[in-house]
């Protein structure tokens, strides 16, 4: 076992946690071939985040009531995806505007409008940053699996919800927030059906999933679109478009400014910003992981949040709103053959270079197509074979997935994760409390093996057995969740026992419940004249035993339980 200071020697130093991967690929040798590989998917990606960006923006929102427009998302996608390849942690990590932030955005615009989304996306990132420096990466990926996947499919449900009025071409003119009150209104209009809105959505969907199919390596999203506003414009379709309902798009970024932070709207935002930075925090994570299994590399958790917490401060200045890793748009990526985060800063220049030339042209865009586009996603978010595999896990992983699915669409996003969570550590606890045990058995003196296996010794039939002394083996972690069962069976010390040996030498943690246990243990055994020895104890569980005072002669100490039968007898 290495010592303790072998181990503190091999920590990273501060250096090695925050320096970005971008100085790492240019320490390993960059040029002309790797320029290229990255301008080539740097655009790639480009070309898929442009209309989705805006379409999340939309959907997110922006109305010009509140005076937000589709070029919030292309804010977002250039500051935010440029800052987190220029300083994150990962290779490959493309940042941007999320389909799983719309309900979180909505929500935010709805209750404290665009500035108030924008002063919760700034002390977000400061957050964030802070979660970083403090090293808690680590931490915010223990979320477990079921969780994850749960808040994921009910996000995708409320997203296709939040599409209908547009892909059906519906008139509502205050369409409710809740899903449950939102569906009957959208039936109450059902009359007010725009066959042509319908029809550009369902082409549009159609040829993302024919080009899918037929075409992987074409940007499906960005041709659906395309033909849908060519189609628009050319056939003078009556739907809505970009133009119509926002007059259009800037063709350049916005003055960089502060938002308001006053006491009076820090407070109001604050739980608006906790939500961004928890929800952040883990899909930046969780793409950044997805990202170094399909590269075989390893990204830096601690400096992709400090990336993250300034991409979102820098997306707030420009009037953008949550910056986080986007799992689809880093795949592709990472397909298209990226080298390094080089990469994600063209993509990042690329959008800015399309707003600046080709922003008159999005005013043709219909919000239908854009509609289609995020029902696609939204069908993509629900991970059906994992959502399969978890149902037949059993019913541990099945509540979990459900209680968090369920609290997603019915109550809060939030909300459900901390229940989720909650429900996961239980059923963790419960499970590990399962895999601990105590065997019981009196002490032999000697063994009855083979006389080549060990030296014969010799018989004495009053010392055969020793019913005096009685050993325990524990196996398993001895914490609070197990504490209880164990307890039970070595409270059984009677006046007639001389020894009490209990083995830890299968444990391989002991908190501070399990220690209280064993002192408890201690005291009873000494009340009763009966002395109580500790063997196969590692370095970690005599720290916590000392912690307790759990010193000679309360309690004595051995390597191996034949070395305290020796000294018992």
């Amino acid at each position: 076992m290495k010592d303790q200071t072998t181990l503190q020697s091999e920590a990273p130093s501060f250096a090695e946690l925050f320096t970005p991967k971008l100085l790492t690929v240019l320490r390993e040798g960059y040029g002309l071939t790797q320029l290229r590989a990255d301008a080539i998917a740097g655009l790639t990606v480009a070309i898929v985040a442009l209309p989705l960006s805006m379409a999340i923006a939309i959907a997110s929102g922006a109305s010009p009531a509140q005076g937000a427009s589709p070029a919030q998302g292309l804010y977002t996608a250039i500051v935010g995806g440029f800052l987190v390849s220029l300083l994150g942690g990962s290779r490959f990590q493309i940042g941007g505007p999320a389909g799983a932030f719309i309900v979180l955005v909505a929500a935010t615009v709805a209750q404290h409008g665009v500035e108030g989304l924008i002063l919760a996306t700034f002390l977000s990132g400061l957050m964030m940053a802070a979660t970083g420096f403090l090293r808690l990466g680590a931490f915010i990926k223990f979320i477990p699996y079921p969780v994850t996947v749960g808040f994921t499919a009910g996000i995708a449900v409320i997203i296709f919800a939040s599409q209908v009025r547009e892909l059906f071409g519906l008139t509502l003119v205050n369409e409710p927030g809740e899903l449950l009150e939102k569906l009957p209104a959208l039936w109450e209009v059902r009359a007010s059906l725009t066959p042509a809105a319908l029809g550009v959505s369902c082409a549009t969907v159609a040829v993302i999933f024919g080009l899918r199919r037929w075409r992987p390596q074409w940007p499906g999203m960005l041709i659906a679109v395309s033909l849908a506003a060519a189609a628009t414009a050319v056939l003078t379709l009556p739907v809505q478009t970009i133009g119509t309902k926002f007059g259009g798009i800037p063709s350049s970024l916005p003055a960089p400014h502060l938002p308001i932070l006053s006491p009076e709207a820090v407070f109001a935002v604050l739980p608006a910003a906790v939500s961004f930075t928890l929800l952040g925090a883990i899909e930046s994570l969780l793409s950044a992981v997805v990202a170094d299994s399909m590269t075989g590399r390893r990204h830096r958790s601690n400096c992709e949040l400090v990336a993250q917490g300034v991409a979102n401060i820098g997306s707030s200045l420009f009037g953008g709103f949550c910056v986080t890793g986007t799992i689809a748009r880093t795949a592709t990526n990472v397909r298209a053959g990226a080298h390094g985060p080089v990469a994600g800063m063209l993509h990042a220049a690329f959008l800015l270079l399309f707003m600046l030339v080709a922003a008159p042209l999005a005013s043709y865009i219909p919000l239908a197509a854009l509609a289609g586009v995020l029902a696609v996603v939204a069908w993509n978010m629900i991970e059906k074979p994992a959502i399969a595999i978890l149902v037949r896990s059993g019913w541990g992983e099945a509540t979990v997935l459900g209680a968090t699915f369920s609290l997603t669409i019915f109550r809060d996003l939030t909300e459900a994760i901390v229940v989720g969570f909650a429900l996961g550590s239980v059923l963790f606890i419960h499970r590990m409390s399962r895999t601990t045990g105590v065997a019981t058995g009196s002490a032999f003196v000697g063994r009855d093996e083979a006389d080549t296996a060990h030296p014969r010794q010799e018989y004495h039939e009053d010392t055969a057995q020793a019913p005096d002394v009685v050993i325990y083996w524990i196996t398993g972690a001895l914490f609070f969740g197990a504490t209880a069962s164990i307890s039970s069976v070595l409270d059984r010390i009677q006046d007639s026992h001389r020894a009490l040996i209990v083995d830890f030498s299968s444990v391989p943690l002991l908190d501070s419940t399990g220690a209280n246990m064993i002192e408890g243990l201690a005291h009873s055994a000494r009340k009763r004249g009966v002395a109580l020895w500790l063997t196969g104890t590692s370095r970690d569980i005599l720290r916590v035993f000392a912690t307790h005072g759990l010193h000679p002669p309360l309690v004595h100490y051995a390597a191996t339980v034949d070395e305290a039968l020796a000294q018992v007898r």
